[in-house]
């Protein structure tokens, strides 16, 4: 909400600004600047990164209208673990080879949708518990292992918002570029002498560069910082799982493993000790 809420402020101020002083909002429509503009920044993007960063970026981009991590969402992860944990202590570790091998059957895990849909997390946790139950591992062997996938993670998942943020950083480039070949056209034409269309390829060729500035820092900008707050947001629910594990690992009970793992998570959206004590008391209710 916050995020819309903002770009209204920035088209409200900077349009409301200019008519305010006497401009014209027609004099901004200029289509074949933004073409130059955005093709170039297209064109760019397509040459510095790889086409699934192309994907990623086009799915993770309308994200940024609303928040992936909140506060139901990190609840639901560590009631799902505790539910897993608890049946590995109870029935043992081979219990769980239906539950990993096909999640979307699962009783455990078909109870938490939203977090099916998510092939990544589930592949994840999926992944470790497997590990676990092919044999016993030393706790410090396993958190290696973790650290390592981690590492390798945050690579992957930052990935978007620096390329995002490297189109951000051309942008005014390209204005200017546009610019110049609005110039171009201008110079060619003052042998015609005709004044108003002078002024008019002139003011084409300053909103050119204008329009390079304005996406690179009201909209470009925001975004890649929004897709990194995204994927550290990511990487911190994976290592609220690896606390999880961890802890189980090391012949922790279910509820102080999921405990382990609630400390792991960012306050912003962390439930208290007592709101997740009483979401696994609820489980046991349903």
């Amino acid at each position: 909400m916050f995020k819309i809420v903002g770009m209204i402020v920035i088209f409200a101020c900077v349009i409301g600004g200019f008519v305010m002083a006497g401009g014209q909002i027609m004099a901004l429509f200029q289509p074949l600047e933004v073409l130059i503009i955005g093709g170039a920044c297209l064109g760019a993007f397509l040459q510095a990164n790889p086409i699934r960063i192309f994907t990623i970026v086009l799915k993770k981009s309308p994200t940024m209208f609303k928040e992936r991590f909140t506060y139901e969402y990190y609840t639901s992860v560590l009631c799902m673990m505790y539910e897993i944990l608890n049946k590995i202590r109870r029935d043992g570790l081979l219990s769980i080879e239906g539950d990993i091998d096909d999640p979307s059957t699962s009783p455990v895990f078909s109870k938490y949708p939203a977090l099916l849909k998510d092939e990544r997390l589930m592949t994840y946790i999926c992944d470790y518990l497997r590990i676990m139950s092919l044999g016993s591992m030393a706790p410090h062997e396993l958190e290696g292992l973790f650290d390592m996938e981690l590492n390798s993670l945050k690579e992957e998942l930052e990935h978007p918002a620096h390329a995002v943020n490297k189109v951000a950083e051309g942008l005014p480039g390209f204005g200017i570029v546009a610019a110049v070949l609005g110039i171009v056209v201008t110079m060619g034409m003052l042998g015609d002498g005709d004044k108003e269309a002078l002024g008019h390829h002139v003011a084409a060729a300053l909103v050119g560069t204008f329009l390079g500035i304005l996406a690179a820092y009201g909209f470009f900008g925001p975004l890649a910082n929004v897709l990194e707050h995204d994927a550290k947001e990511e990487l911190n629910l994976y290592e609220s799982v690896k606390a999880c594990l961890i802890g189980s690992v090391s012949g922790l009970p279910p509820a102080m493993s999921v405990e382990f793992g609630r400390k792991v998570l960012m306050p912003g959206h962390r439930p208290s000790f007592k709101e997740l004590e009483e979401s696994i008391r609820n489980i046991g209710k349903s």
